[in-house]
């Protein structure tokens, strides 16, 4: 097999903001071909300074991938193993490859993605719209303008939480999932949690940092809430750990390693009891549409990435008044858009 990377810089349709992090204007992705005779499969890295990647580190990775990978795509738990012995963590790169492989296998074998893992694709649920941090008249007017989508993650984590709510609340009726990451204290999300609830909260995201699993049970312990946790969930390892801290886990092929791994974690959240949510970061629609053929198989999408980008170069799933849609091409179904991309060659 063979493998080609090039960057691709997604322009943000306004700026994204999050707790305690930049904001951000452009999404600096890689898209990755793997060939094997005639078909050839497409992946996509996002990689993430918080979890240590950048474009540089993910096409470094690439680099060094390349001559591992083997003659047989089906393979993929070799590959990916492989993959692990030769460099640690670098999940955004690992999830490239992955998306690769099993789009190159759908396409061999003449299926889609669902079929190939023997899911039902009317199951996948609605997704969620965010609304990033801004002022609370601004996040109003976002949740207005997003009228059309039934439910809104809102990002919190800042010193204005409750007039968000409260402000978003008076100009919308969707469901409202709220998302701190990491940007509160323990003491301040169970303050703030309970006082969310007037505004009728489905559940609350990564409350407080990473590290801290004490300050999650502590919280969960102390508001009527579901708990949900994300930066605390990236290994498979993870799940146990955080499973008597929170009621459920959102997991992302960019942070997780890709389709597999999440595979595995969706299974293992499960024999802990946990609510499972698939999310997402800044991507396009072919790696957001990667991870919605798993959909079927968790409680909640978080699939909105390539909802925010205003130069998708790719066409794969659908929003329908909020509920994803599957394409019914081989492999991801993913097509290349109309639209101009632009990258820079590798």
């Amino acid at each position: 097999m063979h493998l080609d990377a090039k960057v691709l810089n997604l322009k943000l349709t306004t700026p994204f903001r999050i707790s305690s992090r930049d904001a951000q204007y452009i999404a600096p992705n890689v898209i990755v071909q793997v060939t094997h005779n005639e078909f050839t499969g497409y992946g996509e890295a996002t990689p993430s300074r918080y979890y240590g990647e950048t474009t540089e580190t993910v096409l470094a990775c690439l680099a060094l991938f390349t001559s591992s990978l083997g003659d047989d795509p089906f393979l993929i738990e070799d590959i990916l193993q492989r993959l692990d012995k030769i460099v640690d963590l670098n999940s955004a790169a690992k999830a490239a490859v992955d998306m690769a492989l099993y789009d190159l296998m759908g396409k061999i074998l003449g299926v889609p993605l669902y079929r190939l893992l023997g899911l039902n694709p009317t199951r996948t649920p609605h997704t969620s719209f965010t609304i990033s941090l801004d002022t609370p008249a601004e996040m109003a007017k976002k949740a207005l303008l997003a009228k059309d989508y039934p439910i809104l993650k809102i990002k919190v984590g800042t010193r204005n939480d409750v007039e968000i709510l409260k402000a978003i609340r008076e100009v919308s009726s969707a469901t409202l999932r709220v998302d701190a990451n990491t940007g509160w204290t323990a003491k301040e999300a169970i303050k703030n949690i309970n006082a969310f609830e007037p505004y009728n909260i489905e559940f609350v995201e990564q409350p407080v940092p990473a590290h801290d699993l004490a300050g999650l049970k502590l919280v969960r312990d102390n508001v009527s809430l579901p708990i949900f946790a994300d930066e605390s969930c990236v290994t498979l390892h993870n799940i146990a750990r955080v499973s008597d801290c929170v009621d459920g886990v959102n997991l992302k092929l960019m942070k997780n390693k890709g389709i597999s791994n999440v595979l595995k974690m969706i299974h293992a959240a499960r024999v802990h009891h946990l609510r499972v949510m698939l999310g997402c970061m800044i991507e396009s629609s072919l790696a957001i549409t990667a991870a919605a053929h798993l959909t079927p198989l968790v409680d909640y999408a978080d699939l909105d990435g390539n909802l925010l980008i205003d130069d998708d170069p790719y066409e794969g799933v659908k929003v329908e008044q909020g509920k994803l849609v599957l394409p019914e091409g081989t492999g991801l179904g993913v097509k290349e858009s109309t639209r101009i991309v632009r990258d820079d060659s590798a």
